[in-house]
């Protein structure tokens, strides 16, 4: 599995274009691409074209062994609660500080939107799901990288748990530290795509997302948002990666 990954061939490049050709019809908007007719989201549109052309939907990254973890900061907001410049909602982080304190014994994670059956799930809740855990890269924007081993449900489990509807094409994320984004049904039913409450053979720490953050292998580390709160599963794009500024929608690796 280390070195499972998609090799590139004739007949994989014309399935892959034939499948992504169908996706932008289908999985971006009914009538508009991600870009939404904004010139500076042109990119995400290439992006996501050729990732989706070139790669196969089950291509799976590297995982590496136990004896390659490395270190890993804890990059960006180290914890809601704190404030700090243009990612704090005191609401919000009154809320966390209240969560963190109960030892996140009252936290729920909210599922709603395109699922027959909506609902609030706890840590423990989460737990008893099927787990997976993944030792794999993560690439910062930034141009560092570091291994880590995660533990967690598939995120294609907890939807599956919760039933969605044949119109779901996107899965919006929602944090504490007033950050959200989405992604396509194809990584959100990947299965290195993990909701991950554990952490190199512990609980997640609170600088890396505590109690549980997204695990999104196949993108960017910014795209793997910390500190969860609320997920929706929906039919239309959104942009919300304005929220953090205008990061790209789609940053494939």
């Amino acid at each position: 599995m280390a070195n499972d990954r998609f090799l590139l061939s004739r007949r994989g490049l014309i399935g892959g274009l034939t499948s992504s050709s169908a996706l932008m019809l289908t999985g971006c908007g009914q009538s508009q691409p991600p870009t939404y007719g904004n010139l500076l989201r042109m990119g995400d549109n290439f992006t996501y074209a050729m990732q989706r052309s070139l790669l196969s939907p089950a291509a799976l990254v590297r995982e590496y062994d136990r004896s390659e973890v490395t270190s890993m900061p804890a990059t960006g907001t180290y914890d809601p609660a704190v404030a700090s410049t243009g990612a704090h909602d005191p609401q919000a982080g009154h809320d966390y500080a209240m969560l963190r304190k109960g030892a996140f014994a009252d936290w729920r994670l909210e599922v709603s939107g395109l699922v027959d059956r909506p609902a609030s799930f706890s840590l423990a809740d989460l737990q008893r799901l099927p787990r997976r855990t993944q030792i794999t890269k993560h690439q910062c924007e930034e141009g560092w990288s570091a291994i880590a081993e995660w533990t967690g449900v598939p995120l294609h489990s907890l939807l599956t748990a919760c039933g969605i509807q044949p119109a779901a094409r996107y899965v919006e994320f929602y944090t504490f530290d007033k950050n959200a984004d989405n992604i396509d049904m194809i990584d959100a039913l990947h299965p290195q795509t993990l909701l991950a409450y554990g952490m190199n053979g512990r609980d997640l720490p609170i600088g890396h997302g505590a109690p549980l953050r997204l695990r999104l292998e196949r993108q960017i580390g910014y795209k793997s948002l910390k500190f969860l709160r609320r997920i929706v599963v929906s039919d239309r794009f959104q942009d919300l990666g304005n929220i953090k500024g205008g990061w790209a929608w789609y940053n494939g690796i």
